[in-house]
């Protein structure tokens, strides 16, 4: 049991290295390509929003085909997506391969998130999903800082290592993956849609997307944000977004284990406003390194303990629906990426480089006053340990 989620949490990493290391590498894009840093963010956007619209569609259309292929197809497509982003010559030929590089993305990680959650018993759920979610903010830990080191002289170099962890990923789960829930029933695109009537779950994944907004809104420009910190030297970049992802995966960790405990609403609420207070300091908080540090540790890891609750939530409500539960808050949360990239844009645009990073604790108020509203009243028992439906008869991802 436990390789299984180690094996789904390696996919997750090749595939979050990818989706957040453009972070560190967005100025070095801008210059190559001679576009503005605004304009090179909507890199990010492509792709998430890519990646939110397709991932329900690519669901369906892979309904029928044994989890263990969908995985491997999906790997194999977002490696060769990262290696022609490498070779792009131009701007409008990287948006092109970052679609690709969604399509492939979009494919693995609710299928990784739905089995992670299908396969434990009901009282380990919340750290199951902690594991696979685990990939991402160790990817946030390790691959974005040395992607970003690999790449400060020149960003493609970055892109060859994604292609590569993609690449040893595929091999892994290729060599070592054995058998997985065998999907037994079949979902158009209107079943995997249909849970949105109801509004917890609508409320749910609303909650996701806001939250994803805040975050990424500050996270795509932090290069620009901490500027004033590091004088734009990118070692002094890698070492905040190394402190950061350290934080993250601890932040995962823990809020796997706060979700088993006290269940997710609290969680989601005591989180969201910590991070609020967090955020709006930051204009103060990124002027300096020896500021810049403890907050690139305290954000990420008040804000990674989140996510886990998030998942957990919708997962929740529908126990017997929860690959179709997740499958709708991983396009919430691309949607919000996808959405961050304009909004930040936009919002240093009218605030300016010091400033707009409270647009990101606006948008978390918003957040918590959405979790509190569509979770009142708390369900009677701890929300996290509804049990999970049967993975052979569990409607597929």
């Amino acid at each position: 049991m436990r390789l299984r989620l180690l094996l789904l949490a390696l996919g997750t990493f090749a595939v979050g290295t990818d989706g957040m290391v453009m972070a560190g590498i967005l100025p070095l894009i801008a210059r190559d390509l001679d576009v503005s840093l605004s304009v090179a963010g909507q890199v990010v956007t492509v792709f998430a929003l890519s990646y939110g619209i397709l991932a329900p569609v690519l669901a369906t259309a892979t309904a029928k085909w044994p989890r263990r292929r969908v995985l491997l197809t999906a790997l194999a497509v977002f490696t060769l997506a990262n290696s022609l982003t490498a070779l792009a010559p131009s701007y409008g030929v990287l948006l092109a391969t970052r679609v690709l590089a969604a399509v492939g993305a979009a494919l693995y990680t609710p299928t990784a998130n739905a089995v992670a959650a299908a396969v434990v018993p009901p009282e380990r759920r919340g750290r199951a999903i902690a594991v696979v979610t685990g990939g991402l903010t160790v990817a946030t830990a390790l691959g974005v800082p040395l992607g970003t080191w690999i790449g400060r002289t020149e960003w493609r170099l970055t892109m060859w290592l994604v292609t590569g962890l993609g690449a040893a990923a595929f091999t892994g789960l290729a060599l070592l993956l054995r058998e997985l829930p065998y999907p037994t029933a079949v979902l158009s695109l209107r079943d995997r849609i249909t849970p949105l009537g109801n509004p917890r779950v609508l409320g749910a994944a609303l909650t996701t997307f806001l939250v994803f907004l805040a975050f990424q809104t500050t996270y795509i420009y932090y290069a620009l944000a901490t500027r004033p910190a590091t004088g734009g030297d990118q070692d002094r970049l890698t070492l905040l977004l190394l402190v950061s992802g350290i934080a993250a995966v601890g932040g995962s960790q823990l809020g796997g284990r706060l979700v088993d405990r006290w269940g997710p609403r609290t969680v989601i609420l005591s989180a969201c406003a910590a991070y609020m207070v967090l955020a709006a300091t930051q204009p103060w908080t990124l002027r300096t390194m020896s500021t810049a540090l403890p907050a690139s540790v305290l954000t990420p890891l008040i804000g990674w303990s989140i996510t886990v609750a998030l998942i957990a939530r919708l997962a929740s409500l529908d126990p017997a629906n929860v690959p179709v539960l997740v499958s709708l808050n991983s396009s919430a949360l691309y949607l919000g990426m996808a959405a961050a990239g304009g909004t930040g844009s936009l919002a240093i645009t009218l605030l300016g480089d010091r400033w707009f990073v409270c647009v990101g604790a606006g948008l978390m108020a918003l957040a918590t006053g959405v979790a509190a509203l569509t979770t009142w009243p708390p369900a009677p028992s701890t929300e996290s340990r509804v049990p999970v439906a049967d993975p052979e008869t569990s409607p597929s991802v």
